[in-house]
C-alpha cells in the first residue's frame, strides 16, 4: 500500500491521505503511524482517500477507528488490543456518527461493500464529491 498526504484549504484545512492498494495486517500500522506523525504536527482533520484502495481487511478498520479517536483528541489504544478496542466502539458512544474530523472519501464498490457490512457507514461521514467533503469539515 502506498500512502500519500495532500491538503485542501475549505473552511479549514483539511489534510487528505490517500490510499493506493490493499489495506491489511501487514500494513495497517503504517496508516497508524502516518495518523500520529500528522497529529503531531498540528493536524486535526482528515478525509481519507479511498479512491485507489482495492481491498480493506479488519486490520485496516481497526487502523481507521485508531485515527478517528485520535482526531477527536482521543487517546487510541494500541493496535494490538485490535478487535477488543473494535468491539468497545459500537458501546461508547463512538458509533453515534459523531466523527466530525476524520471522514472517508470514494470508496469503490469492493470498499463499500465491505463498509457497509460492518456498519462503518454509519459511523463514519463518506463523501462521493471531494468539495463537497472537505466542506464538511
Amino acid at each position: 500500500m502506498t500512502i500519500s498526504v495532500s491538503q485542501k484549504q475549505g473552511r479549514v484545512p483539511v489534510t487528505i491521505i490517500s490510499l493506493d492498494g490493499r489495506l491489511d495486517g501487514m500494513n495497517y500500522q503504517q496508516l497508524i503511524d502516518k495518523g500520529h506523525e500528522l497529529y503531531k504536527s498540528g493536524v486535526r482533520d482528515i478525509l481519507l482517500d479511498l479512491t485507489d484502495l482495492s481491498y480493506i481487511s479488519s486490520a485496516g478498520m481497526v487502523a481507521f477507528h485508531n485515527l478517528a479517536l485520535l482526531m477527536r483528541g482521543e487517546q487510541p489504544p494500541s493496535p494490538d488490543q485490535g478487535w477488543s478496542a473494535y468491539r468497545k466502539m459500537g458501546r461508547s458512544g463512538f458509533a453515534s456518527g459523531g466523527q466530525e474530523h476524520f471522514k472517508l472519501f470514494n470508496p469503490q464498490p469492493e470498499v463499500a461493500n465491505i463498509l457497509d457490512m460492518v456498519g462503518f457507514n454509519t459511523i463514519f461521514k463518506i463523501f462521493k464529491e471531494l468539495d463537497e467533503a472537505v466542506n464538511s469539515y
